[in-house]
């Protein structure tokens, strides 16, 4: 492959002229893949398939029989089914464990002749902002080996960032998909909550996961999700909301107003180049005429706290499924029913996993429920409210991705505290519900990706997507 593609508009114009083949991109994925493998952002990769698929492919192209997708090598997370393929979330609970069926997003990727390419690393059960949980060990970061990804899809990023594959679809709960992106320079689309189907995603927590795409380019961004979008009889929380055309994409000429938090600005623990940017891009906002005005939002120092309650609460609910019993790893030290539920679980979950259960049980329980649970969800209630006022003036809200750059990788294990504070700018349209999409700006003095967040009203993806085209191109000219 001679050239970097940046979008499947640019892959299938080269497939159309013969200048590349289907078969060949596959290869080149794969050389790199194998060439990369040292970044551990791949579980399992699927290579005679998709070079089988690859072939079938290139014969159809001749016909004009493909679908949207020819031409599109994809990566997913390790906790997306995908029939007759392991999936395991990363976790050694999941081990050897093989779909039975595939989850609806695969199903509608494959429909449009997308080629899966492997299952990509995450943290455990996708409970992460590093990629350090992760039973496969932890996933490096391209653009400095000696710092996190992100998580929990950082696999997914990094596997975008460094060629493995052209586009990766990863699952966003607090930001998931939005955080990697931000730190390994690419595309990432959180998706307003309901607007994918979570059919065949393993559940981490089901009030906020949200499958998505992480790609180089806003274009195939809008793409993947008209393709994955829409109602499923699987699936009771996917919205029966008409899908709209993502994909026809219109630069937004418009003039919009868009919001920033002051409480970001102001906030002590954001990085000096990250605000730096952040300025610079309301300041050039301004110059090409539209409204940039900062608002007040009184609830920041409240979403972690609120999110993590919640999250841990429903993962509690969630994993106890992983019982030893049912299926999956069954410790070859119990004796008894009893042994057997304590044994696995312990030596099944890592050490994340297993603190976040215990917390979520402990604000579920009989004496704290009130205090805890019940509380968060009616602080939850608070913070989505004046969002939505928010939304309801402007066009967008305009935030960083994340407080800094990617940092060291180790920093999890002194600390987790701080590493779930790195979610303070993304749990909002989490907690809400809504869109937000992360976009890759200019990398700091030490070479390292920044991002920037847009944040839209539900199901307003289409001009999220729109003004987001517009943004990548203001920042480039």
């Amino acid at each position: 492959m001679a050239k970097n593609y940046n979008t499947l508009t640019q892959i299938q114009h080269d497939l159309q002229s013969g200048a590349i083949t289907v078969k060949e991109l596959v290869t080149q994925y794969l050389h790199n893949i194998k060439q990369y493998a040292h970044l551990k952002a791949f579980n399992e990769v699927f290579e005679q398939e998709a070079i089988q698929k690859a072939e079938e492919l290139d014969e159809r192209i001749v016909t004009g029989t493909t679908g949207r997708l020819a031409g599109m090598v994809i990566a997913i997370k390790d906790n997306i089914c995908y029939k007759g393929h392991q999936v395991t979330a990363s976790s050694k609970i999941l081990e050897n464990f093989t779909s039975i069926f595939s989850s609806t997003v695969v199903e509608r990727l494959l429909a449009e002749d997308a080629i899966i390419i492997g299952r990509c690393n995450c943290d455990e059960f996708a409970m992460g902002g590093a990629n350090e949980n992760s039973y496969f060990g932890p996933v490096k970061n391209m653009a400095d080996e000696s710092r996190v990804p992100g998580g929990s899809s950082g696999g997914s990023a990094v596997a975008v960032q460094a060629g493995m594959c052209h586009a990766a679809i990863g699952t966003d709960t607090g930001g998931s998909i939005r955080q990697p992106a931000s730190f390994c320079g690419v595309v990432g689309l959180k998706p307003t909550y309901g607007r994918v189907s979570r059919h065949g995603i393993i559940a981490y927590a089901s009030s906020f996961d949200q499958p998505g795409p992480i790609t180089q380019s806003v274009e195939d961004a809008a793409l993947l999700l008209e393709i994955m979008a829409g109602a499923d009889d699987y699936d009771s929380t996917a919205s029966r909301e008409p899908v709209a055309a993502y994909s026809n994409l219109q630069p937004s000429s418009g003039k919009k107003k868009i919001a920033y938090l002051q409480e970001v600005l102001d906030s002590e623990g954001l990085d000096a180049e990250v605000k730096a940017t952040l300025l610079k891009t309301i300041e050039d906002l301004k110059a090409d005429g539209h409204t940039v005005e900062p608002v007040s939002f009184e609830y920041l120092d409240y979403v972690v706290p609120t999110y993590y309650i919640l999250t841990m609460a429903e993962a509690s609910s969630n994993l106890a499924r992983y019982d030893g019993v049912h299926y999956g790893y069954r410790s070859p030290n119990a004796v008894d029913l009893v042994t057997t539920y304590k044994r696995s679980r312990s030596e099944g979950f890592g050490t994340e996993v297993k603190r976040r259960i215990m917390l979520g049980t402990f604000v579920l329980s009989a004496g704290y429920y009130d205090a805890y649970y019940a509380k968060a969800q009616k602080v939850r209630r608070l913070i989505k409210e004046r969002t939505d006022e928010i939304l309801k003036e402007f066009d967008f809200i305009l935030t960083p991705t994340a407080p800094e750059p990617a940092f060291k990788i180790g920093r999890q294990d002194i600390d987790p505290i701080v590493t779930y504070l790195e979610d303070i700018f993304t749990v909002q349209a989490s907690l809400a519900g809504i869109p937000a999409i992360s976009l890759p700006m200019e990398n700091n003095s030490a070479g390292l990706p920044l991002g920037l967040q847009l944040t839209t009203k539900a199901f307003n993806e289409a001009e999220l997507l729109n003004f987001a085209t517009y943004f990548v191109g203001l920042r480039k000219s």
